[in-house]
C-alpha cells in the first residue's frame, strides 16, 4: 500500500509540474480540462503568443493565458465570450457575419497575472480583474472586468469591421455620431472640460477618438444589459446613464442602434455560465 501511495504522489507531482513548464514549450494537446462542460484548456505554440502556455478556443477565437493565470479565470472569460456571441445559448453564434469578421481579423484575448505580461498584440484581461463571484453576489463588490474586455474584442475586431458605416470607430459613423452627441461635441482629443450637457465624459488622455468609441460602445451595451445599475458612484466620472431606462430616454441614438435586431446584439447579460 505504501508503495502504491508513493507512486500516486509521484504522479501527482509530475502533473503539477507539467502545468508549470517553461512558457515557450511547444504543445498541442490538452493541459487541463478544467471544470467546464463546454471548453477544454489546451497547450499551444501559436505565433505571437508563445509567452502564454495555454488557451481555450471559443467558436474559433483563442483566449490565451499566462502560466500563472488560474484555470477558473480562463474558463470564465471563455464562457463570457461564448455568451456574448451565442446569447440564446443554442450552440450557434447569433450573428454569422460578426463571427466571420472576428476570425478574419484573427481576434484574440489574452489573460495576464502581472502587468509586465501586458506585451502581446491582442486585447488583454487581468486575471485579478476578472471576478466571477460578482455575478452571484448581487452584482456588488469589485466589478467583473471580463464583461468589458471581452466585449472590446467583439466590437473592435468584429462589429466595427462587419458594419463599418454603422459601427466603425472613425468620425462620421452612426456609432461615433451618437458618441459626439453623448460627449457634447466632436472632440478628437480630450477637452479641458466637457459641456454640461454631456453624459459621456471619459477623460483618459491616452484614449484617442477611436478608443473613446470603443469605450462608448461598451458603456451603452452593458448599461442596456443591466451591468451598471449598482455602479453609478464608481462610473459617474465617465458615464451617467447606468440603466437601460436612462439610455433609452437620454441616449436615444445609441439605444436605437444597440437594440436593432438586424445586428443580433445580446439581450441577456453574460454571467459566465454558458449552456450550464
Amino acid at each position: 500500500m505504501k508503495k502504491i501511495l508513493f507512486y500516486i504522489n509521484i504522479l501527482s507531482l509530475a502533473i503539477i509540474l507539467s502545468c508549470k513548464e517553461d512558457n515557450n514549450t511547444n504543445h498541442s494537446g490538452p493541459i487541463s480540462p478544467g471544470n467546464d462542460q463546454n471548453f477544454t484548456i489546451v497547450a499551444h505554440s501559436d505565433t505571437g503568443f508563445t509567452s502564454t502556455n495555454r488557451k481555450v478556443m471559443v467558436f474559433g477565437i483563442p483566449v490565451y493565458a499566462f502560466y500563472d493565470v488560474e484555470d477558473s479565470k480562463l474558463l470564465h472569460a471563455a464562457n463570457i465570450m461564448a455568451q456574448y456571441l451565442d446569447n440564446d445559448e443554442n450552440g450557434i453564434v447569433d450573428n454569422s457575419l460578426l463571427l466571420t469578421t472576428l476570425l478574419n481579423n484573427e481576434a484574440a484575448l489574452f489573460m495576464w497575472k502581472t502587468e509586465s505580461q501586458i506585451n502581446l498584440n491582442a486585447q488583454d484581461l487581468g486575471a485579478d480583474e476578472s471576478i466571477p463571484i460578482w455575478h452571484t453576489n448581487g452584482q456588488t463588490g469589485q466589478f467583473d472586468a471580463a464583461l468589458e474586455e471581452v466585449w472590446h474584442v467583439i466590437t473592435y475586431s468584429g462589429y466595427s469591421d462587419a458594419y463599418p458605416e454603422i459601427f466603425g470607430e472613425n468620425s462620421g459613423t452612426s456609432l461615433t455620431n451618437a458618441m459626439d452627441i453623448a460627449r457634447g461635441g466632436n472632440f478628437t482629443s480630450i477637452p479641458e472640460n466637457y459641456p454640461n450637457n454631456a453624459w459621456y465624459t471619459y477623460d483618459d488622455q491616452t484614449c484617442d477618438y477611436q478608443c473613446m468609441a470603443t469605450e462608448y460602445f461598451y458603456w451603452g451595451m452593458t448599461s442596456i444589459l443591466g451591468a451598471q445599475e449598482n455602479r453609478l458612484n464608481e462610473i459617474s466620472q465617465e458615464w451617467d446613464l447606468n440603466s437601460r431606462d436612462l439610455v433609452e430616454n437620454t441616449d436615444t441614438a445609441i439605444y436605437s442602434l444597440l437594440t436593432n435586431p438586424v445586428y443580433n446584439f445580446p439581450i441577456v447579460l453574460p454571467d459566465g455560465t454558458y449552456r450550464q
